[in-house]
């Protein structure tokens, strides 16, 4: 695996550093592997200008921390090292934890998530306790298989969502309908997770999923919200995103039905777009 991070320019290695001593002062890694596109040198930080408004995208540093054993309170510690990170700097940061069991499971029946990070990572911390098993390489038939049989799951289930927040705006039952619409919301992000890598974090929060995926289409990513500063966008994806918790249980949490509607249109958006690249991608696994 590689250990060298002179691919990228230095302001972006000594932020990575710094990420890096935050992962070992909050969650006692045996190793900290950067991956995605700052690990293969297709980062991206685009920002322009159109129709009067700035926009923005920065691809995120991606993280793979492994631990000897179960961490109970992952989610915890994910969200110390984003917060201390996202004061340092503003590229994003983002962040998985897992036991070496669970990864060398994954690499054994050829998991093309963590193959990948074996692959083509940069191992930025590694206290040389534990070893990776050999990957299981799949063939391009066994990848399309998979591929096919998690989009023919994922995204009907996502898109039969969609039916029941219709139903449920048409009866006026707005709460219903929002909590259904972060069911779609979800698996479209799933579904896009699991075709292109077979992996599928363990979490309903839809701005961690959202950047989970950021990786595989900017598209998709600039759904929501977009522009980062619009004090509405940021609203409509506040609400959409308390549909799983606040919709079912908080008797203080209220949506419009012109708040729902354009919601709805955005599903429709992410419906289009997941069905487009995951499609695609399926399509080259041919032959």
């Amino acid at each position: 695996m590689k250990t060298s991070l002179s691919h990228l320019p230095q302001i972006k290695q000594e932020q990575i550093l710094q990420i890096v001593k935050i992962i070992k002062e909050v969650a006692a890694p045996e190793k900290v592997i950067l991956f995605g596109s700052h690990a293969t040198n297709t980062w991206v930080e685009h920002r322009y200008f159109e129709n009067g408004t700035d926009y923005e995208y920065i691809s995120d540093y991606d993280f793979l921390i492994v631990t000897k054993n179960s961490v109970l309170k992952e989610y915890d510690i994910i969200d110390k090292i984003v917060n201390r990170s996202r004061s340092l700097f503003k590229t994003p940061v983002n962040a998985i934890i897992h036991d070496v069991k669970y990864v060398n499971e994954g690499l054994e029946i050829g998991q093309y998530f963590f193959t990948d990070i074996i692959n083509e990572g940069v191992l930025l911390s590694d206290n040389e306790t534990i070893e990776f098993s050999s990957p299981r390489i799949l063939s391009k038939e066994e990848m399309k298989s998979i591929a096919q049989m998690y989009y023919d799951i994922w995204f009907v289930d996502a898109s039969d969502f969609i039916d029941g927040v219709l139903l449920y705006l048409d009866k006026k039952k707005f709460k219903k309908s929002v909590f259904l619409l972060h069911q779609a919301a979800e698996h479209f992000y799933n579904t896009v997770l699991l075709v292109f890598t077979g992996y599928k974090p363990k979490t309903h929060n839809l701005d961690k999923l959202r950047h989970y995926a950021k990786q595989l289409s900017q598209e998709l990513f600039t759904i929501f919200p977009f522009p980062i500063d619009d004090s509405e966008e940021i609203h409509l994806f506040e609400l959409l995103k308390r549909g799983y918790v606040d919709a079912r249980y908080k008797n203080d949490y209220s949506i419009t039905e012109e708040e729902l509607k354009k919601l709805i249109d955005r599903i429709y958006q992410m419906q289009a777009v997941v069905q487009k690249i995951c499609t695609e991608y399926i399509d080259t696994l041919n032959g």
